[in-house]
């Protein structure tokens, strides 16, 4: 445990407080990238970090929140929550419920793995991945098994799960996917 007001605490919450602007800022860069490619406008953007700690007040005390795997979702709050690329992901808001309260106002953020990449790629063949994306009108530009959508939870089962703590707002359907392809170099692959 590090102590909050120790050098390290310090050096640590401002280290990862500019890794998260750092991210804002990635997204908000390919976000304006991507408008200008297809000559639309901006109506609203929905940010929210995942793996990442908040100071918040819960019951009166003054908390630091981890979120790992998990995403603020605070009454009226939106969020983004993903499947896989060839599923439905969400714009989605927070609700106040017992249950919601009980969670610390979070939510998942994205639908989460049935197998780790390594397992994806040995039991998936690239036919039967292309397969599921073609019979859902998505066209995929690059890729590796490892995202395979057959290795992931199926979005509305995890949502389920959530009830009374969340409230869909829209439904996003994939058409396109760019992902850098098996052969490619990808520094920023986790």
């Amino acid at each position: 445990m590090v102590d909050e007001d120790s050098e390290l605490g310090r050096r640590y919450i401002a280290a990862m407080q500019l890794a998260g602007r750092y991210a804002y800022a990635g997204r908000e860069w390919v976000v304006e990238r991507v408008r200008q490619i297809i000559g639309g406008s901006v109506t609203e953007s929905v940010h929210n970090h995942h793996n990442y700690a908040w100071r918040e007040t819960h019951d009166g005390r003054d908390l630091w929140v981890v979120r790992k795997g998990a995403t603020p979702a605070f009454p009226g709050q939106k969020g983004f929550v993903g499947g896989s690329m060839g599923d439905d992901a969400v714009i989605l808001e927070g609700v106040d419920s017992p249950e919601a309260k009980a969670s610390l106002y979070s939510t998942v953020h994205g639908a989460g793995r049935l197998f780790g990449r390594r397992e994806a790629k040995r039991r998936f063949s690239r036919a039967e991945m292309d397969q599921w994306l073609n019979e859902r009108g998505v066209t995929l530009i690059g890729a590796d098994l490892d995202e395979s959508p057959m290795a992931y939870r199926r979005l509305p089962d995890v949502l389920a799960q959530h009830a009374g703590t969340v409230r869909v707002l829209h439904m996003l359907r994939p058409f396109a996917v760019a992902m850098a392809g098996e052969g490619e170099f990808d520094p920023w692959k986790d």
